[in-house]
C-alpha cells in the first residue's frame, strides 16, 4: 500500500453509519447478476472497494468464494464485525484496488460497488482484468437514492449544499455508462447494463445515518457535520412523517474478458 497516498476522504471515519445505516445492494440486484452468469455457487469473486462488504458477503451468501478489499482499516474493521454470511468462504484484504495482491486470473467475477469514481480508474482497470479469469465479468455497479423534484433524497440534498455548497454529487440519476469505457480501454468487451428501479422504507433515525455516510457530510468539520444532522432530523421530523419511503436506483455495466483465441 506504499504507492499511493491515503485519499483525503477516510469512509472509515463514517463506518459505523455505513454498517448500521447505508442500505447495501437488494436482494432484486443479486437475482440480476445471477442472469448474467454473475454471483453462481462456486465462482470466485473479488469486490474493489468493499467498504462494509455489501456486494462480497452478498454474494458469498449465494454460495460464492468471495473477498471484500479496501484501503480504510475502519471499513475493513466494521466489515469484520459483520455477521459472516452462510454459504461460501468469505475473506477481507486491506490493499488498494490499483494494485491487488493477486496472481493473474484469479477471479471469476470482479466487481466495484458504489465506488468506482473514488479510483485510479485506469490503473484499476488494468489491475481488474489482469486478475480476471478469461471469460470472466467484471461489474461497477451502483445503488442510489433518486432526488427528483418533491422527493426526499432532493430535500435532503438541499441541506448538503446549504453546508457544503461546493458539493458536485447532487442531483445525479444513479447511472454512469462513461465507466463502462474504463473496462473496455482494459481490453474487456462490454456484455450489458442493468437499470430498474425500487422502493426502499428508511426511518429517520437510518435516513440520517445514511446521509451521515455521505461524502458531502463526512467531509464537514465535526461541528458543521452536527449542525447538517439537526437540521436533517428537524426537517424529516417536520415534514415527513415514518415511514420514510426514497426510490432508489440498480446500475450497473457489466464487461467479460474474453477467451483468448
Amino acid at each position: 500500500m506504499s504507492d499511493r497516498t491515503r485519499p483525503a476522504i477516510d469512509f472509515g471515519t463514517t463506518a459505523d453509519d455505513y454498517a448500521r445505516h447505508r442500505p447495501g445492494f437488494p436482494p432484486a440486484a443479486f437475482e440480476a447478476f445471477a442472469r448474467h452468469g454473475i454471483g453462481l455457487a462456486g465462482q470466485r469473486v473479488l469486490d474493489l472497494g468493499t467498504g462494509t462488504g455489501s456486494l462480497a458477503r452478498g454474494f458469498a451468501v449465494r454460495g460464492t468464494s468471495s473477498v471484500g478489499l479496501d484501503p480504510s482499516p475502519g471499513m475493513i474493521a466494521a466489515a469484520a464485525s459483520l455477521a459472516a454470511p452462510a454459504g461460501g468462504p468469505f475473506a477481507l484484504v486491506r490493499a488498494w484496488s490499483e494494485s491487488l495482491p493477486f496472481a493473474t486470473a484469479t477471479f471469476d467475477v470482479v466487481c466495484a460497488g458504489q465506488c468506482w469514481h473514488w479510483f485510479d480508474r485506469a490503473r484499476a482497470a488494468a489491475e481488474l482484468a489482469r486478475v480476471l479469469k478469461p471469460d470472466g465479468r467484471a461489474v461497477i455497479a451502483y445503488f442510489s437514492y433518486l432526488a427528483e423534484p418533491g422527493s426526499l433524497g432532493a430535500a435532503s440534498e438541499r441541506i448538503v449544499l446549504a453546508h457544503q455548497p461546493g458539493w458536485g454529487w447532487a442531483n445525479k440519476d444513479g447511472r454512469y455508462p462513461r465507466f463502462g469505457a474504463d473496462l473496455v480501454a482494459a481490453g474487456l468487451e462490454l456484455e450489458g447494463e442493468l437499470d430498474f428501479t425500487l422502493p426502499i422504507a428508511f426511518t429517520h433515525e437510518s435516513w440520517r445515518g445514511r446521509f451521515r455516510a455521505c461524502n458531502g457530510v463526512l467531509t464537514l468539520p465535526p461541528d458543521r457535520a452536527a449542525a447538517f444532522d439537526a437540521e436533517l432530523a428537524a426537517m424529516l421530523a417536520a415534514e415527513w412523517p415514518e415511514p420514510l419511503v426514497s426510490e432508489h436506483r440498480v446500475w450497473a455495466v457489466i464487461a467479460r474478458r474474453r477467451e483468448p483465441a
